[in-house]
């Protein structure tokens, strides 16, 4: 790679955009991922952004339990991230089902058979420093080498 290409690639992998869908959960992990947005936590100072448009994202944070009416929503939301992307599983719903994933239920548990994940952050509701960690420990994943040069 070229000089303009690592300079490229060390600038992207320190400016993450991470958008977050919630397929049915009980709002504890939403709560925790707006936590990461307060003061205390302000991912913003290691250049992670928020966004609600998919098309501008990197990265996707899964909280909730999967039913079947996000099947399709959810392939959508994915497949309009723009390559490089991944995908977290925020909780113990998105991973198991937790205590929602019982017989009798519309639970399809885990959103791993449905999306990629690449990283899984287990608790009810997990710790903000632990969804940073998460993300954090992806970016170089995510931007390592993305642009290749041909030859």
């Amino acid at each position: 790679m070229t000089a303009l290409q690592d300079m490229k690639n060390a600038v992207r992998s320190r400016s993450i955009h991470v958008c977050y869908v919630n397929v049915g959960s009980c709002n504890g992990c939403d709560i925790e991922i707006l936590a990461c947005l307060a003061p205390r936590y302000d991912i913003e100072q290691y250049g992670i952004y928020v966004h609600n448009n998919p098309r501008e994202a990197d990265i996707l944070l899964v909280t909730g339990g999967f039913s079947p009416q996000w099947e399709d929503k959810l392939k959508m939301v994915w497949d309009k991230i723009p390559e490089p992307k991944a995908a977290i599983a925020i909780g113990n719903c998105p991973i198991s089902g937790c205590v929602f994933n019982r017989e009798g239920t519309y639970l399809d548990p885990p959103v791993r058979k449905h999306i990629p994940i690449a990283a899984e952050v287990p608790g009810c509701p997990p710790r903000p420093t632990e969804i940073l960690e998460a993300i954090l420990s992806l970016a170089p994943v995510v931007f390592s080498d993305y642009e290749r040069r041909e030859e």
